[in-house]
């Protein structure tokens, strides 16, 4: 959640720049170059990088939540970068003029016209980012540790998810003589993240048939 709040309004803004004001200036094509580079970044490379700043910053030995968030945001920010850029682009140029005939101004336009009119397609993308981060465990054991309980406090302690829970039963069984146990937990807790990655999925699809721009009168 942590990390949809901080890359969507990050990548949409970075998308609208790029599509509206960019103009293939320098800028624009720095920015779109290192997109394309966090697009292939290997995951455990961003929760090193999270973890190196946060180390700065606050001191070592900093893991929460909230770094961890930092690391899945650097994965999650390319997708929601290129999926709106493409969205964006698709909007007819007929819709802009439209609107500028009418003395709006381009801010406004993109706000009220463009944004509207891509919705669905910047939801879902935004969706399948989720997806593309939430079965992530290497930037989470960097980051985040693992934690043997709950705790939802994203900003102090070891955090527990799904991944590092697979990992932890896998490697570290319960009871080493009889691993049986710890080996269908890591199942379940699979099955039960397989069932989110599709239920994202098909909220993606969902999302787009229902915002889609209506056609016809």
């Amino acid at each position: 959640l942590v990390a949809t709040v901080i890359s969507v309004p990050v990548g949409l803004l970075t998308a609208i720049y790029l599509v509206e004001y960019g103009n293939d200036g320098r800028l624009a094509r720095a920015i779109t170059f290192f997109v394309d580079v966090m697009t292939g970044i290997p995951s455990i490379v961003a929760g090193l990088f999270a973890a190196a700043f946060f180390f700065a910053v606050v001191g070592p030995g900093t893991k929460t939540g909230a770094v961890a968030a930092v690391a899945l945001s650097v994965l999650m920010i390319p997708v929601v970068v290129r999926s709106s850029e493409e969205m964006l682009k698709i909007v007819p140029n007929e819709l802009r003029e439209a609107a500028y005939a009418l003395g709006v101004r381009k801010w406004r336009t993109i706000l009220k016209v463009v944004i509207p009119t891509a919705i669905s397609g910047i939801a879902s993308g935004v969706t399948l980012a989720i997806a593309r981060v939430i079965g992530e465990t290497a930037p989470i054991l960097v980051t985040a540790g693992f934690a043997t309980s709950i705790n939802n406090n994203v900003f102090g302690g070891w955090m527990a998810s799904l991944p590092t829970y697979i990992y932890t039963q896998i490697l570290n069984p319960t009871s080493p003589a009889n691993p049986d146990p710890s080996s269908q937990r890591a199942w379940g807790a699979a099955l039960v993240l397989i069932i989110l990655v599709m239920v994202l999925n098909l909220g993606a699809r969902l999302i787009a048939r229902i915002f889609a721009p209506k056609t016809g009168r």
